[in-house]
């Protein structure tokens, strides 16, 4: 086993770090709108804000035509999930699920199609520099991991979502750096630190889901687990 990346006091101050971030003016638990506005950069300036609110932009491609499509989020530091907000439920820190691994980069001009939970099926090709490959209990894996801003970003599911986990699976920062995309090398897959993606504190989010060379078939009970609200809110509700 490597030597983990963290220790059972770094996993408690990694949660501690993880509630700041997503109870932040524009942490996940804020996001209360996301609004497509087309082809043209809406106007910020135009956008009505408060004390609370902050309106950023952002961008995607069109699934149908490739085409750049522009949008609003809008932000709310009081808002009703931030208001409703109980914790993060976390397995205990486990280091037999930190994991080394091997990373192989592939050509530059390959992506990986990923569904989104809000695309009704259809999915976005994303960039994944290389394969991430091991094998546990007997088990090769080959794992896609995408390229989420110059970061490596694995999203998988296993056995424990939708009855220990969330549902539509979890995220997994994998430690490498953009400049080494390009070259083969060990890379530490340290599990506890797997977390519940934005949309399990927002559902303006649109996430994306494991492609199926993601999804583990046996359980893997560290990181996060669910989001947990005060008096059963729920976020489709709040919509």
């Amino acid at each position: 086993m490597p030597t983990p990346l963290t220790t059972s006091e770094d996993h408690a101050r990694w949660q501690a770090e993880r509630r700041d971030a997503v109870t932040a003016r524009t942490g996940n638990l804020a996001l209360i709108e996301t609004r497509w506005t087309g082809a043209e950069r809406p106007d910020l300036t135009a956008e009505e804000t408060t004390a609370s609110v902050t309106v950023t932009s952002l961008e995607r491609k069109n699934l149908t035509t490739g085409e750049a499509e522009y949008g609003l989020r809008i932000w709310d530091a009081e808002s009703p999930a931030i208001r409703a907000f109980d914790g993060i439920d976390t397995y205990e820190y486990d280091p037999d699920w930190v994991i080394e691994a091997q990373f192989t980069p592939v050509d530059t001009d390959r992506t990986v199609p990923f569904e989104h939970i809000r695309d009704n099926g259809g999915s976005r090709e994303l960039v994944v520099p290389g394969d991430i490959t091991f094998t546990r209990n007997g088990v090769e894996h080959r794992l896609a991991a995408f390229d989420d801003a110059g970061s490596l970003l694995l999203v998988f599911g296993d056995a424990t979502n939708g009855t220990e986990t969330y549902g539509a699976g979890r995220f997994l920062f994998v430690p490498r750096a953009a400049e080494e995309f390009a070259a083969v090398g060990t890379v530490v897959l340290d599990f506890n630190r797997a977390f519940v993606p934005p949309c399990g504190f927002s559902a303006q989010y649109n996430c994306p889901m494991p492609p199926a060379q993601n999804r583990f078939a046996e359980p893997i009970r560290a990181g996060e687990k669910n989001v947990v609200f005060q008096d059963d809110f729920d976020i489709y509700a709040a919509i």
